[in-house]
C-alpha cells in the first residue's frame, strides 16, 4: 500500500548541506505493522513526514495506493492526509482550548462533513474514547488530564477518519515506562482488531519488537 523510492532529503544552510536520507527505498504491505528505529538524529522523523506527505524530499517519490502524492496539487494532497493518514506524534498537539472530544473531532470537522456524517463522527469518537478509557473525559481539557491520557487522544483523533494508515512519530518518547508499555499495547492492538497499516518510529528497540519487521536508519540509510 506504501512505496518509497529512492528517497533523498537535503537540508541547506547558506553554502552548506545537510544530507538527512541517502536513497531510502521501502515496500509495505496493507496490514503490517513496521518500525523504524535508529538514534537521535538519524532522520527517522524526516522520513516518517515524507511518508506522510508533511515534507517534500529533495529527490525520489512516495506511492501511497498507487498514487505519486507529490505529483498531487496541495489541496489533493491535503485531503489524501486528511481522509487516509492518522499520524501520532512524541508531543501530543492537542488543542489547549478545546476539550477532549472536541480535540478528536477536529480532522472531521476539517473535511467539511455533512450533517449526518458529523453526527456520526461524534458517535464514533464517544465510542472510541470509551475502548480507549477515555469515556470519562470527553469534557476535560488538556491540561486536566494526565501525558498518557492526552497521547491516548492523540490516537483516537489520529483514528477519527478511518484512515489506512496510521504513523506514530515516537509515541511513548514523553511517558514513564508503564504508561508506554500501554500506549503500544493500544497502537497494536488497533492495527490487529482494523487491519490497519501502522509505521513506528522509534529510538526505543525494546518497542519495536511488536513491529512485523522493523528496519534500522543509520546515516542516512535504511536498511533491514
Amino acid at each position: 500500500m506504501l512505496e518509497a523510492k529512492n528517497l533523498h532529503k537535503v537540508y541547506y544552510n547558506g553554502n552548506k548541506q545537510l544530507r538527512v536520507l541517502k536513497g531510502v527505498d521501502l515496500s509495505i504491505e496493507k496490514g503490517k505493522l513496521i518500525a523504524i528505529v535508529g538514534p537521535s538524529g538519524a532522520g527517522k522523523s524526516t522520513l516518517l513526514h515524507i511518508l506522510g506527505g508533511l515534507d517534500k524530499p529533495t529527490q525520489g517519490k512516495v506511492v501511497f495506493e498507487g498514487e505519486n502524492i507529490y505529483s498531487l496539487s496541495d489541496p489533493a494532497l491535503c485531503k489524501i492526509r486528511n481522509k487516509n493518514i492518522g499520524f501520532v506524534f512524541q508531543f501530543y498537539h492537542l488543542l489547549s482550548e478545546f476539550t477532549v472530544l472536541e480535540n478528536v473531532l477536529m480532522p472531521a470537522l476539517i473535511s467539511r462533513q455533512s450533517r449526518v456524517e458529523s453526527r456520526e463522527s461524534t458517535e464514533k469518537a464517544l465510542s472510541l474514547l470509551q475502548e480507549a478509557g477515555l469515556g470519562e473525559r470527553i469534557t476535560h481539557f488538556p491540561n486536566q488530564i494526565s501525558g498518557g491520557e492526552q497521547q491516548r487522544v492523540a490516537i483516537v483523533r489520529a483514528l477519527i477518519n478511518s484512515p489506512s494508515l496510521l504513523l506514530c512519530d515516537e509515541p511513548t518518547g514523553n511517558l514513564d515506562s508503564k504508561t508506554g508499555n500501554e500506549i503500544i499495547s493500544l497502537i497494536r492492538e488497533i492495527n490487529a482488531q482494523n487491519k490497519m497499516t501502522v509505521i513506528l518510529v522509534t529510538h526505543n528497540t525494546e518497542l519495536a519488537k511488536i513491529a512485523d519487521q522493523t528496519y534500522h536508519l543509520k546515516d542516512g540509510i535504511l536498511m533491514n
